[in-house]
């Protein structure tokens, strides 16, 4: 048996972030020592709630889950529920209450984590990096614990999904993105492009994949009907996207990627038209040192065959 690698996750769960918990939680051969939630997709409640309950469908409750921050750094929360649901998971009448979390703080948790398992943690980001961003600020020697920082955010072709530049996680919360970017934390990008290239699952896919008929399949499909009109009618893909899960399957499995570079990345943190785009340096006009590493394509086929082990 190898050694279990320790991953901590941070979370704003919604319907994609829940399959990329499901596919987490399934691994034998990872230990989740702990999972952060922050205000994004949904207000920190219901995240929580979410995250929570698909704990427990995976009958993983040994695993602790925590609060973390309820909004951004300056702005204004904004959510994503018109995209998933005002539930966050698709709106198909889910129990979302009456779970509670672990007492500490999602950021004591994190910080706690990376002296625990200092220099073999990966920490896992699905939503915005509110709560890397606090901690960073608490302890900067963070950067020199964590040894995988898996993010997914930002898009190498800088189209948006948000506004026309930018990727939600990245609009959220702006300031904590360039505090990342910053950090000196090894930062590895998955980016709405490679969701919406790579990690696109058709009607036929979505049927055979529910046909496995585990509480876990059905519970992954399911939760995507918001997902699937807003997918169908304004992001106009042939099915719907998988931004957290083909980014847990990296993390879990970096051969998903099948093409990476190292490139400079800054922040738009003004609320303009570009707020929270993340502008890569594709032709190093820049001359700065790159400060992460980006996903430039992934590989659909093994992406759906760890998802299809994970619910099976």
């Amino acid at each position: 048996m190898t050694e279990r690698r320790p991953f901590f996750i941070d979370t704003d769960t919604a319907s994609d972030d829940a399959v990329a918990l499901v596919m987490a939680f399934a691994r034998d051969d990872i230990n989740i020592v702990g999972v952060s939630v922050v205000a994004g997709n949904v207000p920190l409640a219901s995240a929580l709630q979410n995250a929570l309950y698909t704990r427990e469908i995976c009958g993983r409750e040994d695993v602790p889950v925590y609060a973390g921050a309820d909004r951004p750094l300056m702005y204004k929360l904004g959510t994503a529920q018109h995209v998933h649901g005002n539930d966050g998971m698709g709106d198909i009448g889910l129990p979302l209450t009456g779970r509670t979390p672990s007492a500490a703080h999602g950021v004591d948790a994190l910080l706690q984590a990376s002296h625990d398992y200092a220099g073999e943690l990966t920490l896992v980001t699905l939503g915005p990096l509110t709560n890397i961003a606090l901690a960073v600020h608490r302890d900067p020697t963070i950067a020199d614990r964590i040894s995988r920082v898996v993010i997914m955010g930002a898009a190498a072709d800088h189209v948006g999904n948000v506004n026309p530049v930018a990727e939600f996680n990245m609009w959220v919360d702006p300031h904590a993105v360039q505090i990342v970017l910053d950090s000196g934390l090894p930062l590895e990008f998955v980016g709405w492009d490679i969701s919406r290239r790579d990690a696109v699952i058709v009607p036929d896919e979505a049927q055979r994949l529910r046909a496995i008929g585990t509480p876990r399949a059905e519970f992954t499909i399911d939760i995507q009907r918001i997902v699937a009109e807003f997918c169908a009618n304004d992001t106009k893909l042939a099915g719907f996207d998988m931004p957290d899960p083909i980014t847990m399957a990296y993390a879990i499995d970096p051969s998903v990627a099948t093409e990476t570079r190292r490139l400079n990345l800054v922040t738009e943190c003004g609320d303009g038209p570009t707020r929270g785009m993340v502008v890569m340096d594709l032709l190093g006009f820049t001359g700065r040192e790159p400060n992460a590493l980006v996903v430039m394509h992934a590989d659909h086929a093994k992406f759906i065959s760890q998802l299809e082990a994970a619910i099976s």
